[in-house]
């Protein structure tokens, strides 16, 4: 790219692609700013480089209008779906969490039970702060032995919606107690 003579400021000849650059500072062509009544600094109508966009009158790049709509629309399905896997993910994180409070709550009335009603007042517990979602496929199993009362909640992970379908897999929460023993 060989441009014209062209006198700076100072009065100065320069040429060629670094005077270009030059010219596009002091007065020659300003790149990118081409187009419609887009002058240089000179006065003359800005040339464009290769590859450079015209901007329509507003300012904007005409092939461009709709491009981050549309960007945004393709990428839409990914991040709904990316949404749902964290959801899911947090479910799981949620049910890992009521299986254990189960458990822990469920050992603790078996504790404070009768060594006779200690499997009900256990079973009631355990299941006593379960959402309906959780509630229906629950399993809390309570046994003594050597001194302790251990406690088993079993729970159902559901799928995006508690309370709709649930994953084939279950979470388990486990807790132990000492047992406590009468004050006779």
């Amino acid at each position: 790219m060989v441009g014209r003579p062209v006198r700076d400021p100072v009065g100065r000849r320069s040429r060629g692609l670094a005077g270009g650059r030059v010219r596009g500072l002091i007065g020659g062509r300003v790149p990118g700013l081409a187009g419609r009544g887009v002058r240089d600094l000179t006065g003359r109508r800005a040339r464009t480089l290769p590859g450079r966009r015209i901007p329509d009158p507003a300012g904007h790049h005409a092939p461009d209008r709709g491009q981050v709509t549309v960007e945004f629309l393709g990428m839409t399905p990914l991040i709904i779906v990316t949404l749902a896997l964290v959801w899911q993910f947090v479910l799981v994180g949620y049910t890992f969490t009521l299986a254990g409070h189960a458990a822990d709550e469920a050992v603790r009335a078996g504790t404070a039970a009768p060594p006779g009603e200690r499997q009900g007042a256990c079973q009631e517990a355990g299941l006593r702060n379960l959402g309906d979602a959780w509630r229906g496929n629950a399993t809390v199993q309570c046994t003594t032995g050597g001194g302790l009362v251990t406690a088993d909640v079993s729970l159902r992970v559901p799928v995006l919606f508690p309370g709709t379908i649930d994953f084939p897999f279950t979470v388990h929460g486990h807790a132990g107690a000492v047992e406590e023993e009468d004050g006779d």
